[in-house]
């Protein structure tokens, strides 16, 4: 059992999917406050940050995982979770045709284990058929999502080619994961 501090439908998804044992659980931390340029620091920063904010709150009794993704685009343009359709629109239109590069860093800590990763998994995707992207917009399933983006859904049919876990780019790499949670439930290393 673990407590996945993070209110992303998409990770819960992925721990389910994998038989992993855990919790949802609630964090407060601003990612406002980290200044930054560089992706990868940024999503590992704000996946630490979020750690030291749930170890403070539920301790580590019980194994805790954080996690934080973006997306940035031909290696300048961060990405990070849209907060109206408008902004959706923009984001998700800037990926259509393009090369999109996904990072995700997640944080695990135990009484047994202090675990880090960031990883990153990059897709191109063809152009987004503009009556679909509307019916996606619609939904609101964009919502939540690192720059709109669902490579499990409304974007997989537009992937071209892709390089990379796609647990990465669903905001948590359980595979490299799997033998951690081991460790960090039991004191055992080895896959679950």
């Amino acid at each position: 059992m673990i407590y996945l501090c993070s209110a992303s439908s998409s990770r819960a998804s992925l721990l389910d999917e994998f038989g992993i044992e855990f919790e949802q659980k609630s964090i407060e931390f601003d990612e406002e406050r980290i200044k930054t340029n560089s992706v990868r620091e940024f999503v590992y920063l704000a996946s630490k940050g979020k750690l030291e904010a749930a170890r403070k709150k539920y301790g580590i009794d019980i194994p805790i995982l954080t996690a934080d993704s973006l997306i940035y685009l031909n290696d300048n343009e961060m990405l990070k979770k849209p907060n109206s359709i408008d902004e959706a629109r923009r984001m998700l239109e800037s990926q259509s045709g393009a090369r999109v590069s996904i990072v995700s860093s997640v944080h695990l800590q135990s009484r047994h284990v202090l675990f880090a990763d960031t990883s990153v998994a990059h897709y191109n995707f063809s152009e987004f058929k503009s009556e679909e992207l509307k019916s996606y917009l619609d939904s609101g399933k964009w919502r939540g999502k690192t720059g709109g983006c669902m490579v499990e859904g409304f974007c997989k049919k537009y992937i071209q080619s892709s390089d990379g876990l796609e647990s990465t780019a669903r905001g948590l790499q359980v595979e490299i994961l799997m033998p951690w949670i081991k460790f960090a439930t039991t004191g055992v290393f080895g896959a679950i």
